[in-house]
């Protein structure tokens, strides 16, 4: 066997005595030796070297006593067995003195499971104790290797049904406390061994069993279940921290969606036929075992107990979303797919088909996580996703909406609204990574994917109907916005100096339209007022698309006006000069982690590449925006906040203010005069500096611009058939 050696017992033992007798005797013989060199005045070198061969012994006897312990108590354990050949008796030792400790805790950890699975309350306590040897891959290997799938299914199902049987008798058990520790070991443990990639893993026949004992039905007393209503148990257990594979969830998580569906697929049919319809028929999904032994949330860690209105019950496939929901690949893995003889994809089926199951239990945060998870990344896999939710679902919720008698939207069908907003956050979560798609869409009337533009409108109907998304929607076409304006080139650009601004001969000849060989304020100017107006675009239809849902919702302007209200703060709109150093307390808001090493080494990259980047990082932060400015009157005015900050600073930074009288003015400081970095400046400070560069640097022209465009609203009205005239003002 690979990694382990032959040993026979009788042998070692007189082996390890003889090492040790050794390495005292020499110990002795060199204390000897130094006595008589000292004495006769004669170097003590050779005693030394005798001495340090002394140790080396003492340190070998004592590494062979231990492995002696542990062959012994392998043996009394009977955790390797001997072999006899001619030549006699031997035992398989690790070769590591971790590994043998693995092997045996291992073994023994997998036997007091099996026990504890045989309903031995005091096995399952000696089982949590091994919680920290989980990172040892060795002994994973081991844990799981003895136990074997079936083990891995039966113990969770027999701390389900002991559970159930104590709380029918009214009896105290530690179960409470010790089953959900368990299953969170299990749940790592599961994690490690199932991922190729670790050295725990137990190979693919491991995951194969899984999915036979998942299908395959468990008696435990009186209680029958299937392997996977007690395997559900253990991921939702999952603390994330040691992620499931995408081999995992391609193997055992499609194979246990296939499994519902396959359980649940006539009964779920008959809840929309008539009949159904009439007696108002509710799709329900398989359920974990201690949602169908009514135990609620007791066999969860404290941390995944649930949420506020739920029905403290669970599924066997919710489970699953919220164990894949920690890493991308294996939410890739588990919704990138259209299974053998389906005709949709999985995540159509778990947006249309199975959606009404969903809803039964009320626990929504398990799918939402991990959509968000597997549609919020920069890789062409979480772009497809996200395009085929945003389809999805705008083609599910195109129908609840209309026209009123007043042009504004009206919600026709309030039920078909209300079932999907409990998609709304991950849906805006989605839009917001992919913010360039929706500026194309929109300024191009490009495709993504499947999403034209006004399946976006309809799309954005839900995704800006919940608070926080509508937030991250603004904050991501926020930071969109600045990297369009950072593509600008600075005054003073020409060929000499191209390549230290990180730019190319062709570029000074694009951006110089009047045939100076330079780049001036007028040019810089003019591709200013260019990205501006398109990057007004994608705020407008953000903005109007909530205002027109809010209205339809019958809500009033007062909401949609708080939303933005704490969102903006005096410097939440500074774009970064590349390479100057953090922007300080003033721009500590939504995007102060936006700035570094990063987004400085994209200065003068392509547009789409510094959008990606910017999309990228808001949709992994997630930080929610500054809250500090309450004096905005309502969104527009809020985004127009937020675009004059960015028209100004990008000003600065591209040296359209160079030319102007800075002289007396309170943002001014040293000699020569310089603006103050924003970091040093106060809320007046920076307040002044907008006034200045309105009044004096010619900010206005180019903020107006942006205003024009975007409080112009029937782009929005026509995507959405309304009827209402041009907005101006505050667009009421």
């Amino acid at each position: 066997m690979s990694g382990f050696t032959g040993v026979k017992p009788a042998q070692f033992d007189a082996m390890t005595s003889a090492h040790t007798q050794a390495a005292r005797r020499l110990e002795q013989l060199a204390q000897a030796l130094h006595r008589e060199l000292h004495a006769a005045g004669l170097d003590t070198t050779p005693a030394t070297r005798l001495r340090d061969l002394a140790t080396r012994v003492t340190t070998q006897a004592g590494d062979l006593r231990r492995r002696q312990r542990l062959v012994h108590e392998l043996q009394r354990q009977k955790v390797t067995f001997g072999t006899s050949t001619p030549a006699g008796s031997f035992v398989e030792l690790p070769d590591t003195l971790d590994a043998a400790q693995a092997l045996l805790d291992g073994t023994l950890a997998a036997r007091a499971a099996r026990r504890a699975a045989d309903g031995d309350t005091r096995a399952l306590a000696e089982l949590r104790a091994y919680a920290s040897r989980t990172a040892d891959a060795a002994f994973v290997k081991t844990f799981l290797g003895v136990l074997g799938a079936e083990g891995v299914t039966r113990l969770p199902g027999s701390l389900a049904a002991q559970l159930r049987d104590a709380r029918d008798r009214q009896a105290t058990t530690p179960l409470t406390t010790t089953a959900p520790h368990v299953l969170s070991l299990l749940a790592t443990a599961l994690a490690k061994a199932t991922d190729p990639r670790n050295p725990a893993y137990l190979g693919s026949a491991f995951l194969k069993d899984l999915t036979q004992q998942g299908r395959a039905t468990h008696r435990t007393g009186d209680t029958t279940y299937t392997g996977y209503q007690a395997q559900a148990l253990i991921w939702r257990a999952h603390d994330g921290r040691t992620p499931f594979s995408r081999e995992f969830m391609t193997v055992v998580g499609r194979d246990a969606i296939a499994y519902e569906h396959d359980q649940r697929k006539a009964q779920w049919a008959a809840t929309d036929d008539a009949l159904g319809r009439l007696f108002g028929s509710t799709q329900i999904p398989v359920p974990d075992l201690a949602g169908a032994l009514g135990l609620g949330t007791l066999l969860r860690p404290g941390i995944h107990a649930g949420v506020p209105g739920a029905r403290g019950s669970s599924a066997v496939v919710d489970d699953l979303f919220h164990a894949a929901k920690s890493s991308r690949e294996a939410a890739h893995a588990l919704l990138a797919h259209t299974p053998p003889g389906w005709k949709e994809s999985t995540l159509d089926y778990l947006l249309t088909t199975r959606w009404r199951a969903s809803l039964y239990l009320k626990d929504h945060a398990p799918f939402n996580d991990l959509l968000i998870t597997a549609t919020t990344g920069q890789d062409p896999t979480s772009r497809h996703l996200a395009a085929e939710l945003t389809k999805i679902l705008s083609d599910e919720v195109r129908s609840a909406f209309g026209k009123a008698d007043d042009g504004n939207l009206k919600l026709v069908n309030r039920e078909l609204f209300d079932r999907y907003t409990p998609l709304s956050y991950p849906l805006a979560r989605a839009i917001a990574a992919n913010v360039d798609e929706l500026s194309q869409l929109y300024l191009n009337r490009a495709h993504f994917e499947r999403v034209a533009p006004e399946d976006m409108s309809y799309a954005l109907l839900l995704a800006t109907s919940h608070d926080a998304g509508f937030e991250a929607l603004v904050r991501a076409q926020t930071e969109h916005m600045r990297a369009a304006l950072d593509t600008v080139p600075p005054v003073g650009l020409d060929a000499s100096n191209a390549e230290r601004f990180g730019f190319t001969q062709a570029d000074v000849k694009r951006f110089d339209l009047n045939g100076t060989g330079r780049v001036d304020r007028s040019d810089v100017l003019q591709f200013l007022e260019d990205r501006i107006g398109e990057e007004a675009s994608p705020f407008n239809h953000i903005v109007e698309t909530r205002r027109q849902v809010l209205i339809a919702q019958g809500l009033d302007d007062a909401k949609a006006d708080e939303a933005l209200k704490t969102m903006v703060s005096n410097a939440l709109g500074l774009l970064p000069v590349p390479g100057a150093r953090r922007v300080g307390e003033l721009a500590t808001g939504a995007f102060g982690e936006m700035l570094g090493a990063g987004y400085d080494k994209l200065a003068g990259s392509a547009y789409d590449e510094l959008g990606k980047y910017a999309a990228k990082q808001m949709s992994e932060r997630g930080q929610g925006m500054d809250a500090t400015h309450q004096t905005l009157a309502d969104n527009r005015l809020a985004v127009e906040r937020l675009a004059e900050q960015m028209i100004a600073t990008a000003m600065l930074n591209k040296g359209a203010l160079d030319e102007f009288d800075r002289e007396g003015r309170i943002f001014i400081a040293g000699t020569p005069p310089t603006i103050k970095p924003f970091d040093e400046m106060n809320s007046q400070e920076y307040t002044q500096f907008l006034v200045w560069t309105r009044t004096t640097g010619g900010s206005s022209g180019l903020l107006q611009g942006f205003r024009n465009a975007f409080r112009t609203t029937s782009e929005v009205d026509d995507y959405l058939n309304l009827g209402i005239p041009t907005s101006s003002g505050s667009g009421k």
